[in-house]
């Protein structure tokens, strides 16, 4: 547990170097506002606030993606495929952010829609974050000291920063509360609760990963931490199959695979897709990159592990 929780505490301190270290992504990185936009179908989880968060959500763009900091109140996100293209799986979707903002452009409606596209029912989780600065300046003048004292950090520097200890009570509370409210609403969203898996990215990653190891009301049927901490855990004897996305040029590879082979010693099915490049954060692909293709590889990973079809009941 103590490696799955250095590698959660990496993503605050290291996050921001990743932006940009992946400065050839033809996109700019500057941190821009973005007006709140709408989103008429998110549904509140009711699982309350922030302790000590006197900011309100704010929204920015960067990137040329649009994500969200603040975030006091969950809520889950449906994206149902068409009528008659569902098959009953359903993904709870966990975007990334150092669980300090959220991707959820990039890491999660993108993703609930190429998974509803493919008859998967798709929940997005807009799950609450730890407080940053109310202004945009404050918020750009600690990430910036976060870059600083990273970039230090990965290349060698004296003074080294200690990964920071995470408290994910809250966010483990929102990712309970969508499952109960899949499994409650599973008859009118055509949900095999059977085949409820979850998958994350960075932070959502370790998210997923921390429900997957201490919750005790989830019954996840498979994960799919992409791109998270590779350290080794502690695997519990009911663990669901496992897919798991890294690149080479990611800093939370960095030539370690002990997460894949506490699976492996557990006995418990794993697929693991280690890929030459693709840095961090790049959702379902950027340009030129070896993981673009590792959506399709999930998707198939699924259909062959017999996900993508109602269970016998003989």
């Amino acid at each position: 547990m103590s490696n799955l929780l250095n590698s959660l505490g990496k993503y605050s301190l290291l996050l921001i170097f990743l932006f940009y270290a992946n400065s050839t992504i033809a996109q700019d990185g500057t941190i821009y506002p973005l007006e709140t936009p709408d989103e008429p179908n998110a549904i509140p989880l009711g699982t309350g606030g922030v302790k000590d968060q006197p900011a309100t959500e704010t929204w920015f763009r960067q990137w040329g993606d649009p994500m969200a900091r603040n975030i006091t109140v969950a809520t889950l996100t449906p994206f149902l495929p068409e009528p008659g293209k569902a098959n009953g799986a359903t993904v709870i979707v966990a975007p990334g952010g150092g669980f300090r903002w959220l991707s959820l452009d990039n890491e999660g409606w993108k993703v609930a829609k190429a998974l509803a596209d493919q008859g998967i029912n798709a929940f997005v989780l807009k799950y609450r974050l730890h407080p940053t600065p109310e202004s945009l300046d404050g918020f750009r003048d600690s990430m910036n000291r976060t870059f600083d004292a990273a970039a230090n950090s990965a290349q060698g520097g004296e003074s080294r920063p200690r990964p920071v200890q995470r408290d994910l009570s809250d966010q483990l509370e929102d990712a309970e509360a969508a499952y109960a409210m899949i499994v409650e609403r599973a008859e009118e969203w055509g949900v095999d609760t059977d085949r409820i898996g979850m998958i994350g990215f960075s932070a959502g990653a370790g998210l997923t990963m921390h429900s997957t190891l201490n919750s005790k009301t989830m019954k996840l049927a498979f994960i799919g931490p992409i791109y998270g901490g590779m350290g080794p855990v502690e695997v519990p004897k009911n663990a669901p199959p496992m897919f798991n996305v890294i690149a080479t040029d990611d800093f939370l590879f960095n030539g370690q695979n002990g997460i894949i082979e506490s699976w492996y010693k557990a006995g418990i099915p794993v697929e693991f897709h280690l890929y030459q490049n693709g840095g961090h954060g790049f959702g379902l692909g950027n340009p030129n990159r070896t993981s673009n293709r590792w959506f399709d590889a999930f998707i198939h990973w699924l259909d062959v592990n017999e996900f993508l079809s109602p269970k016998s009941t003989d």
